[in-house]
């Protein structure tokens, strides 16, 4: 490398340069002393064409010195692009040292972006630099460059807005963990203005569906489970992609650390289940040898912890005074093994579900049971009806069909003598009594009520926008006349002008429509209110359901993009699909009636 002075009309900003192709950068740090003194420091430059130079390191020097060439022009100057800068000249054609170069002098002065520096490691890699290359020559990690070329993973759109600062380093942390198609559903939340855009840590959620469990959290080998796993940006987390599939595994790990301290002489083995908790207050300190036991604790994380040697506070001052344990005696040994209990249950097991499929009037209900109060091997949740619009929640929770809901709910809740103030369903309530109670009780009721219960449970686990409210809709003929009618909300949030102008040809006719095409939204918001009022003189049009909310849904332009609508596309799909004919014999499973047939006989509902 030479020394030279270069005037500034032969420099440009080199591709090389990590800065190159951005705006350009904040110089009022520098502006002042290159004014005052110019230049002190050289850039670094390789040849070009053309006699030019393109500048490897010194972007904002050379920006800087091109303001200062303005203001002499401004004042006279006849020459100002004769303004010489001092230059170290490197060997051309060597790209990978001048992207080296670029990075090293930046990263001693204004430090990039995270992206910036992902796009100057991408060309290293692609000169044919190695992580460690890389690493060793910026004296960082080489977990750091492997972090920072993580960000490859994400969509350029993603990157552009990480780099704008749109959105902060937790949430890419999490997006580089979503597949393409998540990452693109994650930008349209993102781009509606009425949706919730999840980020941070509820973007975890959002991507594992609402249960995240840290591979950590695992007290089996999860690399020989087999079990999928998916890793962070930073390759320091890892959480498992199927939920289900790790409690098999933890619940099997969990009793096999239980079969371990009985057969160590632990008295007990309490097995304290997500929901409930160890109280450390309860309970004292108390060795192996007077009785004391272990304490198992498992959190809905996933997370186990282990407390050894404790009993009640009640059954350590009831040994205090000399009184016997509850049982009479001192504690024993279980008579049989951990892996002779797993023995028992397993072919205790078996032999139930096998019977079982004999009574299908006996497994309804203790499906049932389980929807209600749950079981480690189910997650039935209730449907939130969430919004972050207080107008639209209002406007729902007084509407004739949530309220006709809400009592039929809680004539169900009475006939199974729970609480008419509490939900139907009962997130992760591992109460094995309370679960035998409610089938027990299940079992005395007739089909009849039962279906009821059914009615409800599926009512609030049902998945508010799915396609499957589209298709029990269709199937059950529902007419939304009978439970619905525009009211002051349902104008307000209508913001599209094309659809509106289809609204008011629906309610008033085509020609109204054509004769106020130019009136503000709110004069044609006003027509269709007096026509659903009857009011100002014009014609009442009784029991007009907007084509969103019909079934099945329609839209009212080619633009489309209404979920209802979507979700009756998949409805129509699936039943051109079933049109293809279908298995025959004693396996083959029953077909619901068409939507245009008689339905069955349905059971008379319970009395509110």
């Amino acid at each position: 490398m030479k020394l030279d002075f270069i005037p500034i009309d032969k420099l440009f900003v080199d591709k090389a340069n990590m800065r190159h192709g951005r705006k350009a950068p904040d110089i009022s740090d520098i502006l002042p002393t290159i004014r005052a003194r110019g230049v002190i420091q050289p850039l670094l430059v390789r040849p070009a064409d053309n006699d030019r130079f393109g500048i490897v390191a010194g972007s904002r020097r050379y920006h800087a010195s091109l303001a200062v060439a303005a203001e002499r022009r401004g004042e006279g100057d006849p020459d100002p692009e004769a303004l010489l800068l001092p230059c170290g000249i490197l060997d051309a054609g060597d790209d990978a040292a001048a992207i080296e170069a670029s990075m090293i002098e930046n990263f001693a002065r204004l430090d990039p972006d995270e992206v910036s520096r992902w796009e100057s490691f991408v060309r290293l890699v692609k000169q044919g630099k190695t992580v460690e290359d890389i690493a060793a020559t910026f004296g960082l990690p080489d977990l750091a460059v492997r972090r920072v070329l993580a960000l490859g993973n994400l969509l350029p759109r993603i990157r552009d807005l990480y780099r704008r600062e749109a959105i902060d380093a937790a949430t890419v942390r999490h997006l580089t963990m979503a597949s393409k198609r998540q990452q693109q559903a994650w930008l349209a939340l993102h781009d509606d203005p009425e949706a919730y855009c999840p980020t941070g840590h509820q973007l975890k959620a959002w991507l594992f569906g609402g249960s995240t469990i840290k591979a950590a959290h695992a007290l089996f080998d999860v690399e020989a489970s087999g079990a999928a796993t998916v890793a962070d940006l930073f390759g320091e987390d890892k959480w498992f992609a199927d939920p289900d599939a790790f409690w098999t595994l933890q619940n099997a790990a969990i009793d096999a650390r239980r079969a371990a301290y009985l057969e160590a002489g632990w008295s007990d083995v309490v097995i304290v289940p997500p929901g409930q908790h160890f109280q450390s207050w309860e309970y004292e300190k108390t060795p192996k040898r007077k009785g004391g036991r272990v304490y198992i604790v498992v959190r809905a994380s996933g997370e186990v912890a282990f407390h050894e040697g404790y009993l009640t506070r009640s059954e350590v001052r009831r040994r205090e005074r000399g009184e016997a344990p509850e049982s009479g005696r001192k504690p024993a040994r279980p008579e049989v093994s951990g892996t002779m209990q797993d023995y028992i249950d397993l072919h205790r097991h078996a032999a139930v579900r096998a019977a079982l499929t004999g009574f299908p009037h006996v497994a309804l209900r203790l499906m049932v049971a389980h929807a209600v109060l749950g079981s480690p091997l189910w997650g039935v949740r209730v449907e939130p009806q969430a919004t972050r619009n207080d107008a639209v929640r209002e406007s729902v929770e007084t509407c004739r069909g949530e309220t006709e809901f809400d009592e039929k709910r809680r004539a169900v809740l009475g006939v199974l003598g729970f609480d008419p103030e509490r939900e139907t369903v009962v997130r992760n309530r591992l109460d094995d009594c309370a679960l035998v109670r409610l089938f027990l009780r299940l079992l005395d009721l007739p089909d009849p009520a039962v279906m009821d219960v059914i009615a409800i449970v599926m009512g609030e686990t049902l998945a508010s926008g799915s396609a499957a409210v589209a298709a029990v809709g269709e199937q059950l003929g529902v007419a939304m006349a009978d439970w619905w009618q525009a009211d002051p909300v349902f104008l307000e949030l209508i913001r599209d002008r094309e659809v509106l102008l289809r609204i008011v040809a629906e309610v008033a006719g085509e020609r109204v429509a054509e004769a106020n095409a130019k009136e503000k939204g709110r004069t044609l918001k006003a027509i269709v209110a007096d026509h659903l009022e009857g009011a100002n003189g014009r014609a009442r049009v009784e029991r007009w359901v907007p084509g969103w909310m019909a079934f099945p849904a329609t839209a009212y332009t080619v633009r489309g993009g209404v979920g209802s609508v979507r979700a009756a596309a998949l409805v129509a799909a699936a039943r051109v699909e079933d049109d293809e004919p279908e298995p025959s014999g004693p396996g083959a499973l029953l077909a619901l009636p068409a939507p245009d047939s008689e339905p069955e006989p349905v059971p008379e509902p319970l009395a509110a």
